[in-house]
């Protein structure tokens, strides 16, 4: 069966010519909507959710952008790749007791067959021989191999990395040669603090043994689902801030939002363009009981549209304030 075409554009509900700024936005826009911490139907929010993510880990990346429009340009010129049936799973495969081959495919990582067959990561290595040859049997040596590590990723939003988590994943094992599947599922707890680019082992749970070797285990590779609010440096988070121009230069107690909750933050009179203002503690778990800290730049935002009495107030200001900020800066 086909694996099926994921229209990442339509996803976005953007143009294929949309600007990176464009796709940004789209994304945004449409992560608020469908984030399971603020979303009613949080079942249907996740799923959403995680398309929309798996749309943008896509096209906000140049590299795997212009993969994907070749891809898409090519697509409908010829049969698309074969996987086997299943939605959500990656497949590898792996050849294990008496010669027969096999498929693996994950269930629950976030991400679909789509983007694992043409951007996830690759399989995991070979058998490798495990300890010395076993015993003689029958005048043929037999050989202890351990089984296969199969290897997938998986996607973690940050209050997972925050709070830590356990996940159902899926494993599905098909025999190349008969078709007879095997299906397990596994509760893998996801630590907190856990890092981007780290594997979650599964010891035990990958491909079986030959000869009495042992299984090959199963490792998670983790990507972090990208966050409408926040970017990720180390264990601080970088957010914005959008002030008006009387908050930036008289000063203010405004809301910010956290991973956890909307706390208030104090903004000093005279805070200027761009700079970043700290919430110490809100950030990531840095190790040892630690928290990194929430890093907020600031935005100046001016009115596109004001009244006559404001516009007579705005020019009594530029009369009297003093202030030029070509000769001042």
């Amino acid at each position: 069966m086909p694996v099926a075409f994921k229209d990442y554009y339509q996803v976005l509900g953007v143009s294929p010519k949309a600007t990176e700024e464009e796709i940004k936005k789209a994304f945004r826009t449409l992560a608020r909507k469908y984030h399971p911490d603020v979303a009613k139907d949080k079942k249907n929010a996740e799923e959403k959710f995680k398309e929309i993510n798996e749309a943008n880990e896509v096209l906000s990346n140049p590299e795997s952008r212009r993969k994907y429009d070749e891809l898409g340009a090519n697509w409908k010129s010829g049969p698309p790749p074969q996987t086997a049936p299943g939605g959500d799973f990656r497949r590898s495969s792996a050849r294990g007791p008496g010669g027969q081959e096999y498929e693996f495919r994950f269930g629950g990582t976030g991400f679909s067959d789509f983007f694992e067959q043409f951007f996830g990561g690759q399989g995991g290595a070979p058998f490798e021989y495990q300890g010395a040859p076993g015993e003689f049997e029958g005048g043929a040596q037999t050989v202890a191999r351990r089984g296969r590590d199969i290897e997938g990723d998986i996607l973690i939003t940050l209050n997972e990395v925050l709070s830590g988590a356990v996940r159902a994943i899926s494993v599905q094992r098909t025999n190349a040669r008969t078709g007879e599947e095997e299906a397990q599922t596994y509760q893998v707890r996801i630590p907190a603090g856990v890092k981007a680019g780290q594997r979650i082992r599964v010891p035990g749970k990958g491909g079986e043994g030959m000869g009495g070797g042992r299984a090959g285990d199963i490792y998670l590779r983790v990507r972090y689902a990208q966050h409408p609010d926040f970017r990720v440096n180390g264990a601080d988070l970088i957010g914005h801030l959008d002030l008006s121009p009387w908050e930036a230069v008289l000063g203010a107690a405004v809301p910010v939002p956290t991973l956890e909750k909307t706390v208030s933050l104090k903004v000093p009179a005279g805070t200027q363009q761009g700079h970043q203002l700290r919430l110490r503690g809100k950030g990531l778990p840095a190790g040892a009981g630690k928290r990194g800290d929430l890093y907020v730049a600031v935005a100046i935002q001016v009115p596109a549209k004001i009244t006559k009495e404001q516009e007579r107030l705005w020019k009594e200001l530029a009369a009297t304030a003093g202030f030029d900020p070509r000769k001042n800066s």
